[in-house]
């Protein structure tokens, strides 16, 4: 039996292991190609000299503008999350609590699922077509306003979970107390799901920020994201694997900063409703 139990546990961390390894050697491989230079990264070199040229050239060079990007990218993402979660939280109070007819919930959410699952490609010649009628392509509006359609399904559904676990009681005395739906909301489920914002507005705020597909057709040169920009090294006659991997690098360093801070409420987030 003892056998057993330690061939069960040497298997299961030799899985574990082996999958963060799969995870971690292609960033490993990133990193270390980012403090080379071009030549090391082309001869294969696994040992080189160290350089900061690549984040030199990627920061301060009159070539890039990487660091209007990265603004870009902060402008649209973070504008784009707070929307999704202000709305997502509105429309699950309303659809659990507010006691609308059953037909509705079940018709907005299957919806939701429906689109969410569709690919987002289906809709990116649409929306270039919709946004370049009407003068709005190119700018933060088109970019803001397609990922808040692209990532709403994704938080609503976790916000609805995180709203049924609200205690109906609770409401209940809040009304009982003269307060109205606006104040119930505000001053007493607000506080109680401000937890499952916090997971969804993880979850949402890093696919916003890695968005490509849709980035790539609806940004002009004075709204590129980071994404996109990190892409434009990869030109017809060269390939600047050093710039890619510098500019993959520090794309990667707020999303790894909101998971460290948010971690607790990103994993309850994702198990919500797994288990009663």
């Amino acid at each position: 039996m003892n056998i057993q139990k330690h061939g069960g546990k040497i298997a299961a961390n030799s899985l574990v292991w082996g999958y963060a390894l799969i995870i971690l050697v292609p960033i490993i491989w990133v990193v270390s190609n980012s403090f080379k230079r071009q030549i090391d990264i082309l001869t294969g070199k696994t040992f080189a000299p160290f350089t900061w040229s690549n984040y030199e050239s990627l920061l301060f060079s009159r070539q890039s503008d990487f660091l209007g990007n990265l603004l870009n990218s902060v402008i649209i993402s973070s504008i784009a999350t707070t929307a999704v979660i202000m709305i997502a939280t509105m429309a699950a109070y309303t659809l659990v609590r507010l006691n609308p007819p059953k037909w509705v919930k079940w018709m907005l959410l299957g919806w939701a699922l429906f689109f969410h699952m569709l690919p987002t490609l289906t809709f990116v010649g649409s929306w270039f077509i919709m946004f370049s009628s009407v003068g709005l392509h190119g700018t933060y509006f088109a970019m803001i306003s397609t990922l808040i359609v692209m990532n709403l399904p994704v938080a609503l559904f976790l916000m609805v979970t995180f709203t049924e676990a609200v205690p109906v009681e609770i409401i209940q005395a809040a009304r009982m107390d003269g307060c109205n739906s606006r104040q119930t909301f505000f001053q007493v489920v607000f506080p109680l799901v401000r937890g499952g914002m916090i997971a969804a507005a993880a979850l949402v705020f890093i696919f916003a920020w890695s968005d490509f597909s849709v980035a790539v057709v609806l940004t002009s040169k004075d709204t590129m994201t980071v994404p996109v920009a990190i892409a434009t090294f990869a030109q017809e006659f060269e390939i600047k694997y050093g710039e890619m991997a510098a500019g993959s690098v520090l794309s990667m360093i707020p999303a790894i900063t909101l998971i460290l801070f948010g971690q607790k409420f990103v994993v309850r987030g994702l198990l919500a409703g797994a288990v009663k």
